[in-house]
This record gives C-alpha cells, sequence and structure tokens, in this order.
C-alpha cells in the first residue's frame, strides 16, 4: 500500500455535498442504539436548531430503544438489520406511538443500512460497530452525502474502495483520535506534516508484560479506565488492536506513509493525538475524553457545536504522561502495520480474525493473548502480498470469510481457553 494519492479528511477542503441548508441540517444515524449513536443524538437534541435526524438503522438487539430513539426524534425511517425483526420492531414503534398514529417506514434486512445510507439527507454519521459498515459507507459516499464517519473498519477493509469512491473533504473522522488529527492539521499545509502522533490510553493492562498479560480474564479486559464503549471495541482497547487499526485508518484518511505514524502511551486520554510539523513544532488536540465533541464537530462540520462537551479545567493541576508503546507485551500495532503495508485484502483478513477472535475470548474460548497470536497465523497463511489494485467488494466480503473460517479453525484446536473458562 503506497502513499494515499489524495487526502481524504482534508480540514482544508469544504466538500460541497449539497448547498448550506437555510433549516436544520437533515442527518442520517447509522448504529443509533451503539455507544455512538446515542451520543449523537444526545448532541442532536441538544440542537434542535442545527441538526434534524430524518432516519435511525440499528443492529436489533435493543428494539424498545430504537423505537423511543425514531418516536422522540419523529424520524421518517427506521432500519434494523434483522429481517425476522421488522414485525417486532413495528410493534415496538406502536407502543412509543399511540394507536392512529402514523409509523415510520421501517426497513430490514442487511442491506437496509446502507438503503438508507442513500437516501436523500445532508450528513450520515456511520456509527456501525464492524465491517458491516462498509456498504454503508460506500452508500453514503455515492449518494454525494457528507459523511461523518465513526466505523473505522469499514475504512480499513474497504480501502481502495472507500478512497476511489470518496471526495476530497467528503469523510469527516468521528474517532476521537483522528479528529484529534483533523484539527491539528488545520495548523499548516499537508507538505509541512513531518508525521501524526496517535495517542493510546494503554487500557487497562498498560505496564503489565506478555506473561501476566495470560491470566486476564474478560471481565478485566471489559473494565477499560476512560472511555465506556461497547464489548468488542473495549477488548480491541485492552489487545491495542484499535490502535493499530486507527494506525490504517490515519495513513488511509491523510495519506501519510507508515512510517511517519507513531504510537505513543498517554494514560489520561486528554491529547487526542498530534502532529508534529517539518519545524519542529507539534500541535495537540486537547480535550476531556467525551465522544460528543468530535462527533458534533462531524455532525456540524465546517462549524464547531457550541457547548458540545465540557473543556478542561484549566484552574486545576494536570500531569500528563506520555510513554513508549510495548510492543512486545502487544504487538498488535507492528502487526497492524505491516498487515496496511501489504494491502489489498490483508486488513480485511485483520480484522475479521480479530472479530472472531474476541467472541471466542469474550466466551471464555481463547485467552487474551491468543488473540492477536491467532489473528497475526490468519494472516501469516491468507494476507496475501498485497499485489494487484482491482480489489473489488466481492474480493473483501470473500477474504472475510475465509479469515473467519480459518480464525475458528484455530480457536477450536487450541490447547486452552481464558482463566474465566478454566475456573468453571
Amino acid at each position: 500500500m503506497t502513499e494515499s494519492p489524495v487526502c481524504l479528511a482534508d480540514p482544508h477542503l469544504r466538500y460541497p455535498a449539497q448547498p448550506p441548508p437555510e433549516g436544520p441540517r437533515e442527518v442520517v444515524i447509522l448504529g443509533s442504539t451503539g455507544s455512538i449513536g446515542t451520543q449523537a443524538i444526545d448532541v442532536v437534541l441538544r440542537n434542535p436548531d442545527r441538526f434534524r435526524v430524518t432516519g435511525l438503522s440499528a443492529g436489533g438487539d435493543r428494539l424498545e430503544l430504537l423505537a423511543g430513539q425514531a418516536h422522540r426524534l419523529r424520524v421518517g425511517t427506521v432500519a434494523v438489520a434483522r429481517p425476522e425483526l421488522a414485525d417486532a420492531l413495528r410493534q415496538a414503534l406502536r407502543a412509543q406511538y399511540g394507536v392512529g398514529v402514523p409509523l415510520p417506514e421501517v426497513l430490514a434486512g442487511p442491506d437496509a443500512a446502507a438503503e438508507l445510507a442513500s437516501r436523500p439527507c445532508h450528513t450520515v454519521l456511520n456509527g456501525i460497530t464492524g465491517s458491516i459498515g462498509l456498504a454503508p459507507t460506500l452508500a453514503a459516499l455515492a449518494a454525494g452525502h457528507l459523511l461523518a464517519l465513526a466505523n473505522k473498519e469499514s475504512l480499513i477493509v474497504g480501502g481502495p474502495l472507500v478512497t476511489e469512491l470518496a471526495k476530497p473533504g467528503q469523510i469527516i473522522p468521528v474517532d476521537s483520535e483522528h479528529s484529534a488529527l483533523f484539527q491539528a492539521l488545520l495548523g499548516g499545509t499537508r507538505a509541512e506534516v513531518r508525521r501524526l502522533v496517535v495517542t493510546a490510553s494503554g487500557g487497562p493492562f498498560r505496564g503489565r508484560s506478555r506473561a501476566e498479560l495470560a491470566q486476564v480474564t474478560p471481565e478485566d479486559a471489559l473494565a477499560h479506565p476512560t472511555w465506556q464503549m461497547g464489548p468488542v471495541i473495549t477488548v480491541n482497547s485492552a489487545t491495542l488492536v484499535n490502535k493499530g487499526l486507527e494506525v490504517i485508518e490515519a495513513h488511509l484518511l491523510y495519506g501519510i506513509p507508515f512510517d511517519r505514524i507513531d504510537v505513543v502511551v498517554h494514560p489520561q486520554s486528554y491529547v487526542h493525538s498530534m502532529v508534529e510539523f517539518v519545524d519542529g513544532s507539534t500541535l495537540a488536540q486537547v480535550s476531556p475524553p467525551d465522544m460528543r465533541m468530535p462527533i458534533a464537530l462531524g455532525l456540524g462540520w465546517p462549524d464547531r457545536v457550541p457547548e458540545a462537551a465540557p473543556g478542561c479545567d484549566w484552574s486545576t493541576a494536570h500531569r500528563w504522561e506520555f510513554l513508549p508503546l510495548d510492543t512486545d507485551a502487544f504487538p498488535s500495532v507492528p502487526l497492524a502495520r505491516r498487515v496496511g503495508s501489504l494491502g489489498g485484502t490483508a486488513p480485511a483478513v485483520f480484522n475479521a480474525a480479530n472479530e472472531e477472535c474476541v467472541d471466542a475470548f469474550l466466551a471464555g474460548r481463547l485467552p487474551f493473548t491468543g488473540i492477536v497470536d491467532t489473528v497475526a497465523r490468519v494472516v501469516d497463511e491468507q494476507g496475501g502480498d498485497g499485489s494487484g489494485t482491482s480489489l473489488t467488494l466481492s474480493d473483501v466480503l470473500e477474504a472475510e470469510r475465509a479469515a473467519r473460517r480459518r480464525a475458528r479453525e484455530l480457536v477450536g484446536s487450541h490447547p486452552g481457553g481464558s482463566t474465566t473458562e478454566a475456573r468453571r
């Protein structure tokens, strides 16, 4: 994978998806019942003059919440990923709306979120977790919408599919780290950037050796010291796979080579990332760990949303640490660099194998250190050499299926599960 020809997330550009709306900006929220989605709705509800939600999508595990969101926001369309839940969703909506009140349109099935993302609106916020967010990302870009992207996996596994479709400035990153880089890059031109510095909290196991990590339980891994997130993202933060994915994402978003993207551990999570310029200066984006700020920026760009989240209290003492990454205990970041450099379907293999291994770990069928070890083995076997440029969606989907199959095989043959299973 060579340096990207364009800067997809260019803060100096204003993508003209549509003329500026006269009234509130129309927004579609994908993954509305998850962490990103619920916080985005909080931002919207506190700024009714700025935003109006026209559609919501969710996986289907929290139908009552989804129906309540739809009723409160008065959306026109609600989508659910599982087709068998269409009737149950309508019942939940009826319980919210009451008898005789027209219900919103219901879309159901694996393509529902992508269909919703293609509907008329100004901005699509993709807060779906996992590579299933790829099709909605492509649909939103093809429809010409501004894409507020929190679903990093779609960019990573889609790679050239996304970069070839997106117009410069069409993607606004919502991950806290990439929103920070986006803001810091305003301080200079692309040619003046020496390196990107992505910060990591270090997760709950910062400072532990690899031997100590072998005893980690799912309960331990889900106790993140800073952020409240879903189980998959929380485990990815504990293994630092999430940080490896963010390195690949930074390369794709900003067109910076991998050897100029660093990772540094910052436990306090106030400095969300930094940009170092050729003159030796470094610009950092700083705010308390609250996702509503980058979400609001993604929804409102190029304008900032006042009071989106609390700022820093500079009247009190602060102590911030910056530590080198222990790649022996956490080999996921070097592995991700190799995967990103391979390109092709290698990132899809990496991500799919990791999702399977995280599920196995949470179920007690794989030890914590077995997650990245197993992913690395699948990448070695199926990652390919990254040759060829004609990547298709079917290539990505087939690579993911093969990686999942192989990961399940390796998990099944693993000599031991997690310490949780061993105690049963």
